[in-house]
């Protein structure tokens, strides 16, 4: 069991140096807490690498990526159009976000669950699996990657403390297209049928058209209460003019 740690461990480790999983964990952690962030990869992380020993281990069976890939490049097409939408939180939503970060957690576990099924990394443990001891190879899998994607976190943290709130959303809006693009690229290339890959494309377009409209929506919608805000600000009182008799 230990030498099949052993060698999950390293060989997980090097394979998501890089690896767009990396990436992802670098960009929640610009934005979101590390400690949510790590949590929420080391729960989808687990979860992912215990299917694949159990493909690998006891079943044997060959898993439908494709289609997998597909969703996930979805996925991250509707987390990208969703950070460049932006979000406002009253006071109330700002502290409960900021004492859990349930939705947060919510996103990174199912967007990393999504990206890893099949990716390199998962068949990499399928692998492993077939021919060493299944508790090693998930435990030291799991450790692997997540101790790959903490070194992600630790950058992505760094650089959330030295750029402007909207500069981050731009950069991580753009690394989630950039995921988007990357896997349902991988999808709709390994794609079974061209029925398959018609569908995925007209999923995205769907989705970008649908997305660019909300975005719309929403900064005329922000734009008309910034509006209508302004002058009960101008006719707020001033305070005290100063003047003693």
């Amino acid at each position: 069991m230990l030498s099949a740690l052993m060698i999950s461990f390293g060989v997980i480790f090097v394979a998501e140096l890089g690896d767009k999983s990396q990436l992802m964990a670098m960009t929640y952690a610009i934005r979101y807490r590390w400690w949510v962030v790590l949590l929420g990869i080391t729960i989808a992380t687990t979860a992912v690498h215990l299917v694949s020993v159990v493909v690998g281990h006891y079943l044997g069976l060959s898993i439908p990526s494709d289609l997998i890939t597909i969703v996930g490049g979805l996925a991250m097409l509707v987390f990208g159009l969703w950070t460049v939408r932006g979000d406002e939180l009253d006071d109330t939503e700002s502290n409960r976000a900021a004492r859990t970060g349930a939705s947060v957690m919510f996103a990174v576990m199912s967007s990393f669950f999504l990206a890893e099924l099949g990716d390199k990394t998962m068949l990499a443990t399928i692998t492993l699996s077939t021919d060493h001891n299944w508790v090693g190879v998930w435990i030291g899998s799991t450790v692997g990657m997540v101790a790959a994607d903490a070194l992600a976190i630790i950058v992505g943290a760094a650089l959330g403390r030295k750029l402007p709130e909207r500069a981050i959303s731009l950069g991580a809006a753009v690394l989630f297209f950039g995921f988007a693009i990357w896997l349902l690229t991988e999808g709709i290339l390994a794609a079974a049928s061209t029925i398959v890959a018609v569908s995925a494309i007209s999923a995205a377009v769907v989705i970008t058209v649908v997305g660019i409209g909300v975005i719309i929506a929403t900064r005329r919608s922000r734009a008309a209460r910034a509006a209508t805000a302004e002058p009960v600000a101008a006719e707020a009182p001033s305070g005290p003019d100063g003047d003693h008799a």
